[in-house]
Order: structure tokens, then C-alpha cells, then sequence
């Protein structure tokens, strides 16, 4: 288990270092593709990175099913083109995150 949690650590701070903020034209085209799931801002964008990356079909499950993260709606995707938005991001392939900016940037370790 502490195993874990040292491989854990080191990926979160591997993803946190991958971590950027994205305009939304430049993450039209993965929309398109269907590879943008957004975050709720109330998640920590990392830690749920670090989950999907470890395969934590649990949590995952749990945040899917309460709403928490979804794929990115057709709604959202012509809310942030109007607004020309910019997004965290983390890419865990196939997936990029998206999470919207606010206080999301205090929750970056």
C-alpha cells in the first residue's frame, strides 16, 4: 500500500508538471474526436487525472454517475467558442481533462 501511494505521489507530480491552461480553439479538434472529459471545478483536476491514469474504475464510476465528470457537451463546446475560453488541461490517453478556470488554479500543487 505505501508502494502505492509513493507511485501515486510521483505521478501526480509528473501530471501537475503536465498540466496547461489551453485555449479553446486549440481543443476544438479533440472535441470533435470525442477525447475531451470535462471536471467539475470543485475536483482536483491532478488527482482525478492520477485515478483515470491508474484505472481506478471506482472512483471513476462515482464521479461519472453523480455528474462530476462527463465528456464535454455540445452546449459547453459553444459556450467556451463564443466566449473564446481557455482550460485547464491534463492529457491521460486517450483522454484529455478539461476543467474551467477560477479557482481551479489554487488547487494546482
Amino acid at each position: 500500500m505505501e508502494k502505492q501511494k509513493k507511485q501515486d505521489e510521483i505521478l501526480y507530480a509528473k501530471l501537475n508538471l503536465e498540466t496547461a491552461q489551453m485555449s479553446w480553439k486549440d481543443l476544438e479538434r479533440f472535441y470533435a474526436s470525442g477525447a475531451l472529459i470535462f471536471v467539475e471545478r470543485e475536483l482536483d483536476l491532478v488527482e482525478v487525472a492520477v485515478r483515470v491514469a491508474n484505472d481506478e474504475k471506482k472512483a471513476v464510476e462515482d464521479w461519472l454517475k453523480a455528474g462530476r465528470i462527463f465528456k464535454v457537451t455540445d452546449a459547453q463546446a459553444l459556450a467556451w467558442h463564443e466566449q473564446d475560453a481557455s482550460l485547464w488541461t491534463v492529457v491521460v490517453k486517450p483522454w484529455i481533462l478539461v476543467q474551467e478556470q477560477g479557482n481551479v488554479a489554487d488547487s494546482l500543487h
